[in-house]
């Protein structure tokens, strides 16, 4: 029997995503930042590990009043609206 206990597996871009959860837990539901949340929940959706960033990721939607399914609906809007993110090359997202 397989031991549910075993060493969770630690995201690689675990650090830089900590420092954006620190961000939108103190932060406000902008644009910006429900599209990073909605990223972020995606991102670590059914991944072994990061349980810290999993359950701060559930607070902040509780701290904005939203469930995940208003979440993914206003930043669908977002993205077909606007371009949210602006980098050097607009074609390339960060969603791995």
């Amino acid at each position: 029997m397989a031991d549910s206990n075993l060493q969770d597996q630690q995201h690689p871009q675990w650090a830089g995503d900590r420092r954006i959860v620190d961000n939108l837990l103190a932060g406000e539901a902008t644009d910006f930042n429900l599209a990073e949340l909605a990223r972020l929940r995606i991102r670590y959706q059914g991944f072994p590990g990061a349980k810290d960033i999993q359950q701060d990721l559930d607070k902040v939607l509780n701290q904005w009043q939203l469930t995940e399914d208003e979440l993914f609906a206003k930043t669908r809007q977002l993205h077909q609206g606007q371009h949210v993110y602006h980098t050097k090359d607009s074609r390339q997202e960060d969603w791995s």
